[in-house]
């Protein structure tokens, strides 16, 4: 996960060999350190170069919301935390503003005229024409909270970073050894001779004494912590609330039937065959054949066709492709009629018809509660804002949640007690609203009794909500979770003893046993897997086991663990195959992948050199006052 962070956070830093250059020009100043104090209002200074707690927040939020993204839900401070997000965002500034001191120092800069190019540039800016708009600038910094200038400032900073950076990177390949040896390394395959160590392979694992369950309590502790619970009332208006059947009249539903009747109608579909011919007189003359009794399907024959030439399949008149065609195919009466000798658009043409499915209306009956349902909709959609707008007026002068709803016939609603994850302190999962995980998120970021903007509900509606009781983390005592405990102690005993039984059965396979004679003698079936290859995935092995099969010589052995249930392998690799082809078998886009990590390593170098360069100092305390404004 921190690496991914890592990654990620440094994309918008250009990627290089700097440091030769650096040393080369004589530009790196006096030596430096990381320093953690106080610089003013900056969250990190490096030489003469700051950043500033608003660059630092924005960056924060940033991540904070690509992460919620990545997961499907909202994380909160404490997972943003545990994630790494605020060390990667630090290190995120402070790389920058070493690489920003160092422009300095080498008097780096950028003109209006490029600094504007780069803007325009931005396709996220760009209207409905694919040109640059300013009216797309202003909406989209204003969505991420952003100011123009801080925007312009930011894109100038890492143009500026970008020039060093392009001095210097231009050029870089990956050595062919390297491919090579890349390529050897990567498409390498083996073989495997291997059994299956299982439940079966050991005595029924039972529930131990207390004296020993209490004692993997205490050591598990923290796995048992009950956490915490809150509850939550919320009051959804969406036009599903409050839409009003008794509203729509009989005569309104009616009408709305009669105007959009096509809509509940499915048109007449007939089964079509045509016979299509070079000439009139070829035409004529198998028309007069088939009036004297010949079959259609002769008729195909003689033409030279086969019945597959003929089908055009079961179409609605409007969806045959030739008028000419539709026509005389709906004229026909009954199915197994022929028609004449149709001038089509690719020749004369024999058409028959083989089966007709009658057009059909659905009832009035049938589709007038839909049809009800979808005006009433209709006037619900055009009712909700005034109805958030009287709620929101409502809750200013001192209403209740509940009063404010009961007074826009809105209907409270209630979760007793929920965790972060949407289970009960039971441990069933909620499922009421399609905005729960929104909603339980926002909750744990609000306070008890505090009075929150809503949230989104549905595609046009709001949700109001409040947090009425926090019940707090606790440890659970052994008693609440005997039975938990029982079962868990259980598994990672059989676990356990699995392993124990599968290493032993490896020991003997390294100590001159063959694994054929080991199974015999346990009572296990031998089998076997071919082309295993470094990196992938296995259904039996799994990805690490692939990784262990791969983690010795040609004839390595050793236990792993079973994807899936609880089963050990244990294994021989019996064969080892070097890829034929050389560079040519690495997939399109891996050279360019080896590249762009070696730029990441150099650029790792380069910007901790930097840091022993630069006095960097990091302001905890403005940090602090940076994400208490969140």
């Amino acid at each position: 996960m921190l690496d991914s962070l890592r990654k990620s956070s440094k994309s918008w830093v250009a990627k290089g060999l700097l440091l030769l250059l650096l040393v080369s020009f004589g530009v790196w100043g006096v030596s430096g350190q990381m320093l953690s104090g106080s610089a003013g209002q900056a969250v990190v200074t490096a030489g003469q170069t700051e950043v500033s707690a608003l660059d630092y927040r924005l960056a924060y939020d940033r991540q904070m919301a690509v992460f919620s993204r990545q997961l499907g839900e909202r994380i909160s401070r404490e997972q943003a935390r545990l994630f790494g997000i605020d060390q990667a965002v630090l290190g995120q500034m402070v790389a920058g503003a070493v690489l920003d001191e160092q422009s300095r120092l080498m008097n780096l800069g950028l003109s209006k005229d490029r600094l504007a190019a780069l803007v325009a540039e931005d396709p996220a800016f760009r209207g409905v024409n694919g040109q640059f708009s300013r009216d797309s600038f202003r909406q989209v910094l204003r969505s991420v909270g952003m100011r123009e200038d801080d925007y312009i400032r930011n894109r100038q900073e890492v143009a500026i970073r970008q020039q060093i950076v392009e001095a210097v990177s231009d050029g870089i390949d990956v050595p062919q050894v390297m491919l090579e040896a890349f390529a050897q390394h990567s498409g390498e395959t083996r073989d495997v001779e291997y059994f299956s160590v299982g439940q079966g392979a050991i005595e029924t694992v039972t529930a131990p004494d207390d004296a020993t369950l209490e004692e993997y309590f205490d050591a598990n502790k923290n796995a048992y912590r009950a956490p915490e619970y809150r509850g939550i009332q919320y009051v959804p208006l969406t036009p599903d609330a409050i839409v009003d059947l008794d509203s729509v009249s009989e005569d309104d539903v009616r009408a709305d039937y009669e105007a959009r009747i096509d809509r509940y109608s499915t048109p007449e579909t007939r089964t079509v065959e045509q016979l299509v011919f070079s000439d009139a007189a070829s035409a004529a003359a198998a028309h007069e054949r088939i009036l004297a009794g010949q079959a259609f399907e002769d008729a195909v024959t003689d033409a030279g066709k086969t019945m597959d030439d003929a089908q055009l399949g079961t179409l609605a008149k409007s969806d045959l492709p030739d008028p000419a065609v539709a026509e005389a195919a709906f004229d026909l009466a009954r199915a197994g009629d022929v028609s004449g000798v149709i001038d089509g658009a690719f020749g004369p043409v024999i058409v028959r018809v083989t089966a007709i499915t009658p057009e059909t209306v659905k009832p009035f009956e049938e589709v007038s509660e839909d049809i009800r349902r979808e005006l009433a909709l209709v006037t619900a959609n055009d009712t909700l804002l005034d109805i958030h707008d009287a709620y929101e007026d409502a809750r200013a002068g001192g209403a209740t949640m509940k009063e404010a709803a009961t007074r826009q016939k809105l209907e409270m609603q209630t979760i007793e007690a929920t965790d972060s994850q949407g289970r009960t302190p039971s441990g069933e999962t909620l499922s009421t609203i399609p905005e729960q995980a929104d909603l339980i998120a926002a909750a744990f970021d609000s306070e008890e009794g505090a009075e929150n903007p809503p949230i989104n509900a549905a595609d046009s509606g709001f949700l109001w909500y409040e947090v009425t009781k926090v019940e707090p983390s606790r440890d659970r005592t052994f008693d609440e979770v005997r039975e938990r405990v029982t079962s868990d102690w259980i598994a990672e005993e059989t676990d356990r003893r699995i392993e124990e039984k599968a290493n032993a059965l490896a020991e003997r396979l390294s100590g001159g046993e063959t694994l054929s004679e080991i199974a015999e003698a346990e009572g296990f079936t031998v089998e076997y897997k071919y082309g295993l290859q470094r990196g992938k995935n296995d259904a039996e092995f799994g990805a690490s086991g692939i990784a262990e099969v791969f983690d010795g010589g040609p004839d390595h052995k050793g236990s792993v663990a079973s994807p899936s249930g609880n089963a050990r392998y244990v294994f021989r690799v019996t064969g080892v195959s070097q890829p034929v082809g050389g560079i040519e078998t690495l997939g399109e886009g891996v050279a360019a992948n080896i590249k762009s990590s070696i730029a990441d390593d150099l650029l790792d170098q380069m910007v901790a050199k930097l840091q022993t360069v630069f006095t960097v100092q990091v302001n905890q305390n403005a940090i602090a006052r940076a994400l208490s404004t969140q």
